[in-house]
């Protein structure tokens, strides 16, 4: 078992390497930035998005996004549990997970269509208006609800995304 770190200590590759879930959560390294973490992942995530289209079919993107929200959910769960801390900014597990349920669905696009997305999504994930914030105060905590607090606002993040993304190609597109 991973003795807990304090509060404000931010894991360092020892802690990344610690444990598979680790490893999930904190985005293979990408939370471990010092500067702004969930940018840092949400681009991880693009990244690796665009390069795995490459060689997944839409159909084996889709399983692999859906299959990372309950492996997500277990590894945040365990990291924010080991780390102390309910909502810990190194992980970023949840907008990496986010970031590619949002590219599902508006690929095919142009880079500006994703960078458009992309600009979008961390608005929403930072900035949390209306129920980007009631996800992100309703699901806090620890054990099971912790997991599921730290990826519901990001999933309610890219739902709010999505629909601009939506209304603007409606009314313009």
């Amino acid at each position: 078992m991973q003795p807990d770190l304090a509060p404000n200590v931010r894991p360092g590759v020892r802690f990344l390497l610690e444990h598979p879930a680790h490893l999930i959560a904190l985005g293979f390294g990408s939370g471990l930035s010092p500067v702004a973490p969930g940018t840092v992942g949400t681009l991880w995530g693009w990244l690796a998005f665009v390069v795995a289209q490459r060689w997944l079919s839409l159909p084996q993107l889709a399983f692999v996004t859906l299959a990372a929200l309950p492996v997500g959910w277990w590894a945040c769960t365990l990291t924010a549990r080991h780390m102390g801390i309910a909502d810990p900014g190194a992980v970023v597990w949840d907008e990496i997970v986010a970031i590619w349920l949002i590219l599902l669905l508006v690929m095919p696009t142009g880079l500006l269509g994703q960078c458009l997305a992309f600009v979008l999504f961390r608005f929403f994930d930072a900035v949390k208006p209306g129920p980007v914030a009631w996800a992100d105060q309703r699901f806090k905590g620890f054990g099971w609800r912790g997991g599921w607090g730290i990826l519901a606002d990001d999933l309610v993040a890219a739902a709010c995304t999505l629909l601009v993304i939506a209304l603007w190609r409606f009314l313009f597109g």
